[in-house]
């Protein structure tokens, strides 16, 4: 059996685990830890606290600070309302390509690291190599945040990582942070004929987002010089402002739901004191002058930093000579990436399939693109 049939049957198998990211995981890390124990490699799961989700980091060579990690989330995003033209948990194989649900978001390239890690086993020597699976990415890159937390903890310290995002093998080496907030406003009921005697939600909600669209133009005033994003500014999006139910009522609740996708983390610092400046000088004081209950909170949802252009990244350096690539892109979509560039490793994402078939119906990845991503795992063997 070739190293692609390897991978193609774990694929298949991984396809099988129905992971959504509102689901358990567990049974999927099991089986990943089970191929990587045969493989060689030392195990730990780390379970989050409901007992539901885990991590998987397995490692390969010796103990100890340093080495490189390959990193893969095992969630993925639901099927339901989706016109699949079949299950989407049984994998197809058709014209070359590998349909199912994760095949290339992003089982495909964990399941290219399984087929690999035997040969890794007995190549490395001289560094540990990491096969890090994470759950809940999909939801707030949920478990990489738990799994930094640990390691910082742990005073363990990878020195590069590549997250095996779907780019079609090109290599990434810059994506932009994504925050979203959750921020709910509350009022005090009345009659419409007398708003003076009542704090409208809705109407403080709308101060606010106003405020949101103010921060939106400024920050492209603070666009980094040579900024190579599109847009090249950090950016703000209200998705959606409810409160309230009839015209005549003052409205006692509301709430936003927003997020910013910061080029550099000090536009997210920016703009959470702008806000916090103006709900603590002007909103809040004239909202409690007629009910002191009235208040102002905000839920964050996910703060996931991005991945910032470096001029020096060892992994990008890496990873383009494995791929042979003479040039490096950014994305506008988010992975745990930023996450573990802030630990200080150099990150790079490079990874099977194409992000254009992600979290759609019939997903699929293709035999060339593992091929590739074979070819590269290989090429980091003979390397190390």
């Amino acid at each position: 059996m070739t190293l692609l049939d390897r991978t193609i049957a774990t694929l298949g198998e991984l396809i099988a685990f129905p992971s959504i990211s509102s689901d358990s995981n567990l049974d999927c890390i099991d089986y990943l830890a089970k191929r990587l124990k045969a493989a060689g490699a030392r195990i730990e799961v780390m379970q989050d606290e409901s007992g539901a989700k885990a991590n998987l980091f397995a490692t390969i060579g010796p103990e100890g600070d340093g080495g490189l990690m390959l990193c893969g989330h095992t969630d993925v995003v639901p099927v339901a309302e989706q016109p699949w033209t079949h299950d989407p948990f049984d994998m197809v194989e058709r014209d070359g390509r590998l349909y199912g649900r994760g095949t290339c978001d992003m089982k495909g390239f964990i399941a290219a690291c399984v087929a690999v890690a035997p040969y890794l086993a007995e190549r490395v020597t001289d560094r540990p190599v990491h096969f890090v699976f994470t759950h809940d990415e999909e939801v707030g890159c949920l478990g990489a945040q738990a799994l930094v937390k640990v390691l910082q903890g742990r005073g363990l310290r990878p020195s590069l990582a590549i997250i095996g995002e779907p780019t079609e093998m090109r290599v990434i080496e810059g994506h932009k942070g994504c925050y979203e907030y959750h921020t709910e406003f509350t009022g005090l009921e009345g009659h419409g004929s007398a708003p003076d005697r009542g704090v409208s939600a809705t109407e403080y909600a709308a101060r606010y987002v106003m405020r949101l669209i103010e921060l939106k133009d400024r920050l492209k005033e603070r666009t980094p010089e040579g900024s190579r994003f599109e847009p090249p500014w950090t950016t703000i999006n209200v998705g959606s402002l409810n409160g309230g139910f009839a015209p005549n009522v003052i409205a006692a609740k509301a709430e936003i739901a927003w997020e910013m996708r910061p080029v550099v983390t000090a536009d997210a610092d920016f703009v959470k004191a702008e806000l916090a400046e103006y709900c603590d000088e002007v909103l809040l004081p004239a909202m409690r002058a007629v009910d002191p209950d009235a208040g102002i909170a905000t839920h964050t949802l996910g703060e996931v930093p991005g991945l910032e252009p470096m001029t020096v990244n060892a992994a990008r350096d890496l990873v383009c000579k494995l791929t042979g690539a003479n040039g490096t892109d950014l994305v506008p979509f988010g992975t745990e990436a930023g996450l573990f560039q802030s630990m200080g490793i150099d990150t790079v994402v490079c990874g099977p399939g194409s992000i254009t078939q992600a979290h759609k119906a019939d997903e699929f990845v293709s035999h060339d693109q593992l091929e590739m991503c074979l070819g590269m795992l290989e090429r980091l063997g003979e390397r190390l």
